[in-house]
């Protein structure tokens, strides 16, 4: 699958030595297309949370081959990791991971300011990435002023003001009731769907991996079963202007 953005080959992930060792991946292989959502499920332990650390070059394989876009990553050094990921990942977590006394403007500004872009060129992006998910008008108001849908957008905004080809959210809707879930589904539908961006999601909830084209389970480090969504959820909210990602 030359085409592929993204390829495990044979990836496997140990820790520990000896009498504590402990094989989390099992030699994985797995392929995504540009533009694919894909749903990583499985029972905790499984190791759908290593593979998601590897994919997000937040971790290394143990051995086995990590590509993307043709280029092998588990041969980069850590700076190298480090550039991939803020040129073409995005994150968002269960736990919203956003500053306290820090305005939405602010958290969203933040992989710019990584990035060392300019105070212009950063507050210009944010404002933007706030309004297409929904949050014009709230770029003053600190995590403690939001409701946990919105601070979960606040997070959404901050993964994809840099335009990144992939999205990888862990638990994602975690933290939220089931119209707020089922809402943050809608926005990364639309971003999906709409945008192009590859979204990978774990999740245990089978009502929010239904809006994934394809479903990878994993059991004891390895994967289990890899399908392709018959029926995914296709409601996407029509009232949130997306940005243009390019």
């Amino acid at each position: 699958m030359s085409d592929a953005l993204i390829q495990l080959i044979g990836v496997k992930r140990k820790y520990g030595a000896g009498a504590s060792e402990l094989m989390a991946l099992k030699g994985i292989d797995l392929s995504i297309m540009p533009g694919e959502f894909v749903a990583i499920m499985g029972p905790s332990g499984s190791g759908k949370s290593t593979a998601m650390n590897i994919l997000g070059c937040l971790d290394t394989p143990s051995s086995g081959q990590y590509l993307f876009k043709g280029a092998h990553v588990e041969a980069l050094s850590r700076d190298q990791r480090a550039r991939l990921r803020r040129r073409y990942l995005g994150f968002v977590f269960q736990g919203f991971n956003l500053l306290a006394r820090t305005s939405a403007q602010e958290n969203v500004e933040l992989p710019l300011l990584y990035r060392g872009d300019s105070a212009v060129v950063r507050r210009a992006a944010a404002i933007k990435a706030l309004a297409s998910v929904g949050l014009g008008g709230w770029e003053h108001h600190t995590p403690a002023e939001l409701s946990g849908g919105q601070q979960q957008r606040v997070a959404i905004a901050r993964a994809i003001v840099t335009e990144p080809a992939v999205l990888l959210a862990d638990e994602p809707t975690g933290n939220l009731d089931t119209q707020r879930s089922h809402e943050i589904m809608g926005l990364l539908l639309a971003l999906n769907r709409d945008h192009g961006i590859t979204v990978l999601m774990v999740t245990h909830e089978p009502d929010m991996a239904a809006y994934a084209h394809r479903m990878v389970h994993f059991i004891d480090g390895k994967i289990a079963k890899d399908a392709v969504n018959p029926n995914p959820t296709v409601d996407a909210p029509a009232d949130i202007s997306l940005i243009e990602t390019t």
